[in-house]
């Protein structure tokens, strides 16, 4: 080998393979360990007599992968052969972006501060590169477990909300077409398949972030894996490198003995003493015998002659190889030791930190997408909740609230009105009656329907007919009543208005909160038995307003054709569709001019009450909005609605806009300009 040649195997144009995804970041902090003492550099061999031998340098006897670290307290003196170590930072490769999230997720899982004092710890190690390379297959087995469990769980979840999805909507499609219940149970029906079709969606975009965190995980792993192999292929270039030098080390040593050996054996011919005289085998080195054979033999024929001449151009020839061999060994030295000391002082520090940078970012990854996980999995579980149990009623009613909302007394009421009506011109099954002369009885009075308590008989002529002097006030026409009192305005609702608006202004929830049931039936009777003799200023019904609220809410429901009719509710919905606010008012107003005169004046009157209830907001929480959800079904009675048009009730949204454009322009719709003065 060339004594300029640089040790094998060590090209400074592979040094960028260092692509430690985040070492860049750290370049400004390398790890400086404590300056080491000044080298013992071999002496130059001189001519005379008294040359010694260059002490071998200590090599550590300790086995290991690694090359030795004892001679790293020597300091080079010359920095000629590592100014190829010192351009050999390693770039940053460019990685996705695995940790991005929305504001409302960014959370902090650690602190993402470097230890400098664990790259300490490691560097004192000779199995530091060994122990990272193992925690980062470790990691990334780990980091790929999670992936595939996101996967999986990610098919799952899609293929549940996909299959609830088809269920809901394919259950409400069919059950429009069957001749299935209508009234409140077609309404609670439709809406119970809304929550499950929203819940699904919920589930489906539960599974596409799943996706997006597996294909990231993956990612993250893939790219830790080429930066892994591709410093564990540098470092073992470097140490391979040092490796050979120390190899190329030691073969000048052995160099440079055999040939001091050989000057010392012609001096000790020239002087003409014998080799067993001087003790010489005492003195030599590990090889003994065999060690000045060879000497002997490169000699060139020490003991075939004596003549001074001859030794002397011997010795003259020996001190010339043995100056060489010392040059040769005192570079090969400094330069082993630049290469051991750049190497354990510089790239063994950095490669350690840029493969702890990699475990790192590979734990923090992990670590990230499970706390990412545990919080949409723990979001997904509170909106499923919350779409069951809303907690504000400006989110709705939940599934609960809107099964029970079904009234299947009202709903068979409706049902046996519409079914006499239509079918009871038909004449079916045996006569009532029969010639009186023949023997037959008279007939039976007729049926009574005081199930309900409003006193109707059902007739094939007619859907109520009222017994003579009835004063019944639930389910019976509006026009009749008014008519049979002799009012403009329904005496059951002024009565009610007047004690709701005298005890409830203030009371939170007012129409929301729904009275108890049993106190509910009970005013019922009493109003449709003796409207007169009920008294709502007694405690009974004072002490607890939503008792009365609840049975105004049950009149306007039992009225046997809504308060906005049905014939006007196609005009009404249209009206509500326009998205322009004043065209929208423009048009409900003149749906309103075309109630009949009792709906007219019924609908004035109650508005007006609604209107005094909104304004106490701050109180009573009951804003328009709140008031056109509580009464946007009511008002319409969606059971009718749907009876008249054959089809599901799918216009509730558009029930209440219609109620909240209506409420919000009370005074130009209702008030002319001679009574607001």
């Amino acid at each position: 080998m060339h004594e300029d040649s640089p040790p094998a195997g060590l090209d400074p144009a592979d040094d960028h393979e260092l692509n430690s995804p985040t070492a860049a970041s750290y370049s400004s902090h390398a790890f400086q360990p404590p300056s080491p003492p000044q080298p013992a550099v071999p002496p130059s061999t001189s001519n005379s007599s008294n040359a010694t031998i260059p002490s071998r340098p200590s090599i550590s006897s300790k086995t290991s992968s690694s090359p030795s670290r004892s001679a790293i307290e020597l300091e080079p003196t010359s920095r000629a052969s590592t100014s190829r170590w010192r351009d050999s930072l390693p770039t940053t490769v460019p990685k996705p972006d695995t940790m991005s999230v929305t504001p409302s997720e960014s959370i902090t899982v650690v602190e993402p501060t470097f230890d400098e004092n664990v790259l300490r710890a490691l560097c004192d190690l000779d199995c530091g590169v060994n122990l990272l390379m193992d925690r980062i297959k470790q990691s990334m087995v780990s980091c790929r477990e999670a992936s595939v469990f996101f996967k999986k769980r990610a098919v799952l979840e899609e293929e549940y909300g996909r299959n609830m999805q088809k269920l809901s909507k394919n259950t409400s499609e069919v059950y429009a077409m069957n001749d299935g219940k209508a009234g409140s149970f077609v309404a609670a029906w439709q809406s119970t398949m809304k929550i499950h079709e929203i819940m699904a969606e919920n589930r489906i975009r539960f599974a596409q972030r799943l996706n997006e965190m597996s294909e990231e995980l993956a990612t993250l792993a893939k790219e830790v894996d080429k930066n892994r192999k591709q410093t564990k292929e540098l470092h073992n270039r470097y140490e391979r490198s040092l490796t050979d030098s120390e190899m190329f080390l030691d073969k000048c040593k052995t160099r440079f003995d055999m040939s001091a050996e050989e000057l010392e054996r012609i001096l000790l011919q020239k002087e003409g003493e014998s080799l067993k005289e001087t003790g010489l085998q005492g003195r030599t080195p590990a090889g003994g015998k065999r060690a000045i054979g060879k000497a002997v033999a490169k000699g060139g024929l020490l003991l075939k002659g004596k003549n001074p001449g001859n030794i002397q151009r011997q010795e003259d020839d020996i001190r010339a190889r043995v100056s060489v061999a010392s040059d040769a060994y005192r570079k090969a030295v400094t330069e082993t030791q630049s290469i051991r000391q750049e190497y354990f002082n510089f790239q063994y520090p950095r490669i350690l930190r840029s493969l702890k940078e990699c475990a790192d970012e590979i734990d923090l990854g992990t670590q990230y997408h499970l706390t990412r996980y545990a919080f949409l999995f723990e979001s997904i579980m509170l909106s499923d909740g919350s779409t069951l149990a809303p907690a504000g009623i400006e989110d709705g009613p939940g599934l609960k609230a809107t099964i029970e909302s079904i009234d299947n007394r009202s709903d068979f009421k409706v049902y046996m009105q519409n079914y006499a009506y239509a079918h009871g011109g038909v004449q079916r099954g045996p006569k009532r009656t029969g010639p009186e002369h023949e023997g037959f009885l008279p007939p039976l009075p007729q049926h009574v329907d005081r199930t309900y308590g409003n006193a109707q008989m059902l007739t094939p002529a007619s859907a109520t007919v009222q017994l003579p002097g009835s004063k019944a006030t639930f389910g019976v026409d509006l026009t009749e009543q008014m008519i049979r009192d002799n009012v403009e305005v329904p005496r059951i609702m002024v009565k009610c208005c007047e004690a709701i608006e005298k005890y409830g202004l203030n009371s939170v929830g007012i129409y929301r909160i729904s009275g108890t049931m049993s106190k509910v039936n009970k005013l019922k009777e009493k109003l449709d038995k003796d409207l007169d003799s009920v008294n709502l200023d007694a405690d009974e019904w004072s002490s607890d307003i939503n008792n009365v609220t609840s049975v105004m809410k049950l009149w306007l429901r039992e009225l046997p054709e809504p308060l906005l009719t049905a014939q006007l509710h196609q005009g009404f919905i249209d009206a509500a569709k326009i998205e322009n606010d004043r065209l929208r008012h423009i048009r409900l107003h003149e749906r309103v001019n075309d109630l009949p005169d009792a709906n007219y004046a019924t609908l004035k009157y109650f508005l007006g009450h609604l209107h005094r209830i909104t304004q106490f907001e701050s109180e009573n929480s009951m804003s328009i909005v709140n008031m056109s959800i509580v009464f946007g079904p009511t008002l319409f009675s969606q059971n009718m609605a749907n009876i008249m048009n054959g089809q599901p009730m799918t216009d509730a949204s558009l029930h209440n806009k219609a109620i909240e454009t209506i409420l919000e322009h009370y005074t130009d719709i209702f008030i002319d300009e001679s009574e607001g003065s």
